[in-house]
């Protein structure tokens, strides 16, 4: 039994020394960047989530993962077990926050009480035609130019020194669930991605991702689910023509199965963008998976370190 189940991820924790280019590049990727009086640069997106990216003015740097609780009664649980304080949070939304460090030194903060923000207006879906269905009848589809449309922070991946020992520290805190585990060898894995336990109501294949890394420790990429696949590559051809740096994409996951497209930010911060992922409940169990799974594609082009090692054995 863990400690709590938290519900979702909350938000990511970045410094950078310069917040306007932070704010610049946010605009350009979907985000919704505001300030509210503390030195820092919050973004929000159009779903009701206070905040989802936050940056600090200093060196760059990942400072901390946000997860969010049920409720203020799990964080004063959360507290207790871990010799921890429950304390007001000043952010946007307030609530109350615990504040832990996971067994390589990363900050997790566990949020909990936030007030919502007001959802942002959303353009109306169009209707697409298939082979299977014709439901766009004497009208065009024309979309508009600019941006993605950011709706949430769907997860994060974090690279670990020790993958058993992250994984167990996580599980029995947050009571996540293993969607897929990574293995690089038999009976030696590498990663797993993880689930919130929400019981019989359908969640992300994947809140959290940890891979064991010699690079440990480190955020590999945090994970925002935009409005459709036109939106996202509406997105794509909009960072594209701002010359950002494209990371990999566009193509479909083979575990999780969400459609990705990966950028950078101005300091080498990898997020990405993605739709129509995945969902499970809790009785959907856990999978074992390869490196290859784990890499590979639907369609779209290969990882970079699976096209590397593909050109390298030709």
């Amino acid at each position: 039994m863990s400690v709590i189940k938290i519900e979702d991820i909350a938000y990511v924790r970045f410094s950078a020394p310069d917040l306007a280019a932070m704010r610049q590049f946010l605009i350009e990727f979907g985000l919704v960047p505001f300030e509210a009086g503390d030195g820092r640069l919050y973004a929000r997106g159009a779903g009701p989530s206070p905040f989802l990216h936050v940056t600090t003015k200093g060196d760059p740097a990942f400072l901390a993962l946000g997860l969010r609780a049920e409720s203020v009664e799990d964080l004063h649980r959360l507290a207790k077990a871990e010799n921890a304080a429950v304390e007001p949070s000043s952010a946007p939304g307030g609530g109350y926050i615990v504040t832990l460090s996971d067994p390589d030194g990363c900050t997790i903060e566990v949020v909990a009480g936030q007030s919502h923000a007001a959802p942002l207006p959303l353009e109306k879906e169009q209707a697409h035609n298939s082979a299977y269905a014709k439901t766009r009848l004497r009208q065009t589809l024309r979309l508009r130019a600019g941006a993605a449309t950011v709706m949430r922070l769907g997860h994060a991946v974090l690279e670990v020194k020790n993958f058993r020992v992250s994984e167990a520290w996580f599980k029995s805190r947050f009571g996540f669930i293993t969607s897929d585990e990574i293995e690089a060898a038999p009976d030696f894995a590498v990663g797993a991605f993880m689930r919130c336990d929400r019981g019989d109501v359908p969640t992300d294949h994947h809140t959290l991702f940890l891979l064991q890394s010699p690079a440990a420790p480190k955020l590999n990429h945090a994970a925002f689910e935009v409005a459709s696949f036109d939106d996202l590559m509406r997105g794509h051809t909009h960072l594209k023509a701002a010359h950002r740096n494209a990371a990999w994409g566009v193509g479909r996951h083979i575990l999780g199965s969400q459609v990705f497209d990966y950028w950078k930010d101005p300091w080498g911060n990898e997020l990405e963008h993605w739709t129509d992922g995945d969902l499970f409940t809790a009785a959907d169990g856990s999978r074992v998976a390869t490196v290859e799974d784990l890499l590979g594609v639907q369609w779209g082009p290969l990882h970079p370190l699976a096209a590397a090692a593909k050109g390298n054995m030709s």
